[in-house]
């Protein structure tokens, strides 16, 4: 019993291992991309994802200035 305790743990990463190299393999991408450093930051050049994959929600509206803030005298 105390063997299958040693096994069970190493067949599983092994296991994982595996599906992991068949998962990269079967990415079906040939360049993976490569950062390059343009204006001060560092843009990803190539690789398989397109300016299209990735959707970026629209930030929230902010509340206009309140301008009535400025007609009423301060209070001491």
């Amino acid at each position: 019993m105390t063997r299958l305790r040693a096994v069970v743990p190493l067949l599983g990463a092994a296991v994982l291992a595996v599906i992991a190299v068949v998962t990269v393999r079967e990415a079906g991408c040939d360049d993976p991309g490569r950062y390059v450093l343009r204006g001060g930051g560092y843009e990803l050049v190539g690789g398989c994802i397109a300016p299209g994959d990735i959707v970026l929600p629209e930030p929230p509206a902010t509340p206009p200035p309140d301008s009535t803030a400025g007609d009423v005298p301060a209070r001491s």
